[in-house]
């Protein structure tokens, strides 16, 4: 039988450990037909891809994304598939779009993830007719989907569903009607194929819209017992709990951690948020992998946190900056729903002085470092200011960096452009990160902070930092070691049917050009989002990657 498709003369990686081996690639019927040392057979074949000098690996896999909204309204979701991911996973954080109604998911979602509420509540208006898992699973069955997408339900939702959004977002208990309500949505859940519950403790995401604006997300409302309740049936199912401690506080990390081990030999996967070499708490990422050992060796449980892994750089605009929620004064801006009124708040030199002294605290530091001289104009009216830092503009004002950074988003609003790296900024620690077992490869957070970051390509920047590694003298993982970080090793501990090309494996292939993996892989450009009216930041850099396909089809 003839073959859909070849791709030849490629290094091929099976999505194991092991280094890439010359082979040629036939796919059938959307399926792995052949992997053959010897050259196939190319009559009748329609497509052949000649692979000389790149790796063919299987497609990648990101598992924390925020497409929930832009799967329904774009479902290529051409940012990821250009950059070799071909399975994506949805309904993190708490916050999922199975079973609430169109208002209360789109005030769960968009101003935590930083998407404008006027692009998402038409959409889900107009486009959400389901309202059970069944239901939301049949939905994509018929959607024109370009990657492979799978979910959790989000225990916010859940919580709004059983509750209602004013008890949801209270301190009051759940009814035991209610408790059974949200046991019942997660059974559901779980029948349908979902991959587990996703949960937020941290109370910095905030709800938007006009019945519960400003609270925190419903999920940071919940006591242990319910949690645990939950638990038990994701322990039972064998089913993953996603979720985030407290960012600020951290100690209910110690509660997580207790979750995870095993008990009377079933264990709770857990994928927490996340292990980074913060620049705010420069010894955060000893803990973090301390804890994955203690958990996952000692008490032999099944802990992962998630990475990114590549240093996490953001772009706000003017005031518009989600880590300013970290503090109180911060708080007061982004409470304030009128872009006038936050501006005029900043004129207060009472709140400025309230504001430099939060910024200056060091125990209440969370993912934010808060030091402007480590902020940098990358894009305002004033084009001589670009390039500097706040620290330099103010010397040369004569101010404080804190005063110069306001001065200048009073004099232009969300026209100046600037940025920082908030982690991940050492390569030595990095490479720690990423050779730990302990740790998952990805929370690229695509779909969510559209404006204010861009990690679309997260996987293709781990394989030149991996690469660039090795030729500076510093290895840590081989080539085969880092696919299959990003690709087998995340579909076996999630259970999904990816993450291998072999013979009988779905085809979800990347061909990756090495000579590819330049510098433009750090670069972000301006684009729109198809049918959503909506700008964002992403990556230009298709020199790296060859082709996608994704179920035997060219992508």
């Amino acid at each position: 039988m003839a073959f859909d498709l070849i791709i030849k003369n490629g290094l091929y990686f099976d999505g194991s450990p092991r280094d890439g081996v010359p082979r040629d690639v036939g796919i059938r019927n959307g399926r792995i037909a052949a992997v053959s040392a010897q050259p196939l057979d190319e009559n009748d074949c329609p497509k052949v891809i000649d692979a000389d000098g790149c790796w063919v690996a299987p497609g990648f896999i990101e598992p924390h994304s925020h497409y929930d909204v832009e799967v329904i309204a774009a479902p290529a979701l051409k940012e990821s598939v250009r950059h070799g991911v071909t399975t994506v996973t949805v309904g993190s954080c708490s916050i999922s779009m199975l079973v609430g109604d169109a208002e209360d998911c789109s005030d769960l979602f968009t101003r935590v993830e930083a998407v404008p509420r006027e692009g998402v509540l038409p959409l889900l208006k107009e486009k959400k007719t389901w309202h059970t898992p069944a239901e939301y699973r049949a939905f994509f069955d018929q959607h024109p989907l370009g990657p492979n997408v799978c979910s959790f339900i989000g225990h916010s939702e859940m919580r709004v569903v059983a509750m209602g959004l004013e008890r949801a977002t209270s301190k009051l208990k759940p009814s035991a009607k209610e408790l059974a309500k949200m046991e019942e949505l997660l059974e559901q859940a779980l029948d349908a194929g979902m991959l587990g519950m996703s949960l937020m403790t941290t109370r910095l995401d905030k709800m938007d819209g006009d019945r519960a604006w400003s609270r925190p997300l419903p999920s940071t409302y919940a006591r242990w017992r319910e949690f645990g309740r939950l638990f038990g049936i994701l322990r039972r199912r064998g089913a993953v709990m996603q979720g985030a401690p407290d960012a600020v506080g951290k100690i209910n990390l110690f509660a997580f951690l207790f979750h995870a081990v095993n008990r009377f030999g079933r264990k709770l996967k857990m994928s927490m948020l996340t292990a980074m070499d913060l620049k705010s708490q420069p010894y955060l990422h000893v803990l973090t992998r301390l804890s994955g050992w203690m958990t996952n060796v000692l008490l032999r449980g099944d802990y992962r946190w998630q990475l990114l892994p590549h240093a996490f750089q953001v772009y706000p605009r003017g005031l518009q900056f989600n880590s300013f929620e970290e503090f109180t004064s911060g708080e007061e801006i982004l409470d304030l729903k009128d872009n006038e009124d936050r501006y005029e708040k900043v004129r207060d030199p009472a709140f400025r002085a309230r504001l430099k002294k939060q910024l200056g605290a060091i125990l209440s530091r969370g993912v934010w470092h808060r030091d402007f001289s480590d902020a940098f104009v990358i894009d305002c009216p004033d084009k001589s200011l670009i390039g500097q830092n706040y620290g330099e503009i103010g010397r040369a004002q004569g101010k404080d960096p804190v005063d110069a950074f306001l001065d200048l988003c009073l004099q232009y609003g969300e026209d100046l452009q600037w940025s920082t790296v908030m982690a991940n900024h050492r390569p030595g620690v990095l490479r720690k990160l990423l050779a730990s077992r302990h740790i998952q490869i990805g929370f690229a957070d695509s779909g969510a902070h559209i404006i204010q970051m861009a990690n679309y390509n997260f996987a293709l920047r781990m394989l030149r930092f991996v690469r660039d590694s090795a030729l500076a003298g510093r290895p840590f993982l081989t080539t085969g070691q880092a696919i299959h970080r990003l690709t087998g090793e995340l579909a076996d501990w999630f259970g999904m049917d990816a993450g291998y090309i072999r013979e009988g494996d779905r085809a979800d292939v990347v061909i990756v050009n090495p000579d590819g993996l330049t510098d433009d892989v750090e670069k972000i450009h301006p684009a729109s989002i198809e049918n959503l009216n909506l700008k964002r930041l992403v990556n230009r850099n298709d020199a790296a990657v060859d082709a996608t396909i994704i179920n035997g089809q060219l992508a």
